[in-house]
């Protein structure tokens, strides 16, 4: 047109022309396109057979609904949305409509006759996930979830892959906010040894100070399985990881020693340890020689040694311990907050409970038992007990190095406690089945050392806030040295004469609450709450 224009002054050309050739020109081009992407998006090439409600009208159930209907391969259709915000009321996503809340979710199925539940709520707590869980279980029909908030972020993911809902959804807990600038100066070109790294909270802890950039990373385990499978999937991981994996015990004192002589570790991470109650119950030997004199054995290679920072990992089953392997772990909190006044390390005691899905948890084990068709076995119909997710416990377990000043107990924050016949219940009903139809709850009482409730402070001690709002600080009560040693000196050689009984006296004297815990039944009223309101 700007050439005829130049060329004739637009003679005998009419002035409508540039405009319905625009409007045809566009009309042609992009509404072949449009035509297309529409039949594409309502799914128009096959009919679906499974009709969709989707819990949740935010981002991530726009997201979701657009892959579904962009996928051909999938035979979901959605068609009605239901979210407890009130502004969203009334709206439509892709011409889907939010008919109501999540309360009128049993409703909702009787009128659009869905066929499917579909959970895109990824940032949702596990108490409002427990919510919507319950109301969906009522309905009798199928219900998947869009991964968590954490998975989608870290690009693992992607919103449509759809999966089961799990018991960690359930009992998982708000992301909590680390100072990471801290914690990587703090790591970061640092010597750091971990023992006990194959395990549960020892893997996680490898896997998050790799990311970090430590000068060196040391792995001690005394599973040649465990040390494989972490070294295999560090070194895949991370190529540029200076590693060091080494296979023996922390009992071993040359072994130790050697260790400390090679590496120099800035930062020691002590996981290492025997954790299972009813098996160390028996077993009071066994339970004291690793728990007690391993962490005597590394925490002195680390005062000789110049290491900095010293992290004991303990447990909420040292506090007032009812059992073996509490009473070995209190003994072990004893001897590292004792010892950081005698040396230049700062040696720190970070206490937590149960974390999902550690080695020997009740969580694998009732799915094992759910796998085989049952009984689920629970202890006691009144027993709660609190969880967090392993990589939770390690991001504040490596909080704690910088809060800690030498000689703290730091107690985790582990929300609310969540009852086992709950937890056996909500597994069942998350496979498919319905508990005492499918699957029986055998009720077979407490195991020896068990407890029904479990504590992560002692009322004696001082518990403090800390900068960070799941950490609690609890003030360690002083022992005599000389005594401390002279008793741990003698429980060596009761170890090495196989003395069980002298042990058993041992431990009552070195932790005098394991005999009162032992000898009289507290009542529940006198329990202390796991973090009180400071």
């Amino acid at each position: 047109m700007a050439l005829l224009f130049v060329a004739t002054r637009g003679d005998g050309i009419p002035r409508s022309v540039p405009i319905i050739y625009a409007i045809l020109l566009t009309a042609f081009l992009g509404g072949s396109r449009l035509l297309y992407r529409w039949a594409k998006d309502h799914h128009l090439y096959h009919k679906p057979n499974q009709r969709v409600l989707i819990v949740g009208g935010g981002n991530a159930g726009e997201m979701l609904t657009r892959d579904i209907l962009r996928n051909r391969a999938d035979s979901y259709i959605p068609v009605a949305f239901v979210d407890d915000n009130l502004n969203r009321m009334g709206r439509e996503i892709h011409g889907i409509p939010i008919v109501g809340s999540t309360l009128e979710i049993p409703n909702t199925i009787d009128r659009y006759d869905i066929d499917i539940i579909m959970l895109a709520i990824p940032s949702a707590s596990s108490k409002q996930m427990r919510r919507i869980v319950e109301i969906c279980e009522k309905t009798d029909l199928p219900f998947r979830s869009v991964p968590q908030l954490k998975d989608l972020m870290s690009g693992n993911v992607q919103i449509n892959e759809v999966r089961q809902v799990s018991i960690e959804d359930l009992l998982g807990r708000d992301p909590i906010d680390l100072d990471w600038p801290a914690i990587c100066n703090s790591l970061s070109e640092k010597i750091v040894l971990i023992t006990g790294g194959g395990g549960s909270i020892g893997s996680e802890l490898c896997r998050q100070i790799a990311k970090l950039n430590p000068a060196r990373l040391v792995v001690l385990d005394n599973s040649e399985y465990n040390i494989y499978i972490i070294e295999m999937e560090l070194l895949n991981n991370y190529p540029n990881l200076e590693l060091e994996c080494h296979l023996g015990d922390v009992t071993d004192h040359p072994f130790v020693e050697d260790v400390f002589v090679r590496h120099k570790p800035d930062v020691v991470f002590h996981a290492a340890a025997y954790k299972h109650v009813p098996l160390l119950e028996p077993q009071v030997r066994q339970a004291l020689h690793n728990n007690v004199l391993g962490t005597r054995i590394v925490g002195e290679s680390a005062d000789r040694h110049g290491t900095g920072v010293f992290v004991l990992v303990s447990t909420d089953k040292a506090v007032n311990p009812a059992n073996v392997m509490g009473a070995s772990k209190r003994a072990a909190e004893i001897f590292c907050q004792n010892l950081n006044s005698h040396s230049e390390t700062q040696y720190i005691t970070v206490r937590f409970g149960n974390v999902l899905g550690s080695a020997g948890s009740v969580i694998p084990l009732f799915r094992k038992q759910i796998e085989t068709g049952g009984p689920v076995t629970v202890t006691d119909q009144r027993m709660e007990r609190f969880f967090m997710t392993i990589p939770e416990a390690c991001q504040l377990i490596m909080q704690t190095v910088v809060l800690g000043k030498g000689g703290e107990i730091f107690v985790l924050d582990m929300g609310e406690p969540v009852k086992i016949s709950y937890l056996a219940e909500q597994m069942i009903r998350l496979s498919g089945r319905t508990p005492g139809e499918d699957i029986e709850i055998e009720y077979v009482g407490l195991r020896p050392g068990e407890k029904l409730y479990e504590e992560l402070f002692h009322e004696k001690e001082q518990l403090e806030k800390t900068s960070h709002d799941k950490v609690f600080l609890a003030r360690h009560r002083k022992v005599d040295w000389t005594q401390l040693n002279q008793t741990l000196d003698q429980i060596t050689k009761s170890c090495n004469e196989m003395d069980a009984e002298k042990l058993g006296h041992l431990l009552d004297e070195l932790v005098p609450e394991h005999r009162e815990t032992v000898n009289k039944a507290m009542p529940q009223s006198e329990v202390v709450q796991l973090v009180p309101k400071v």
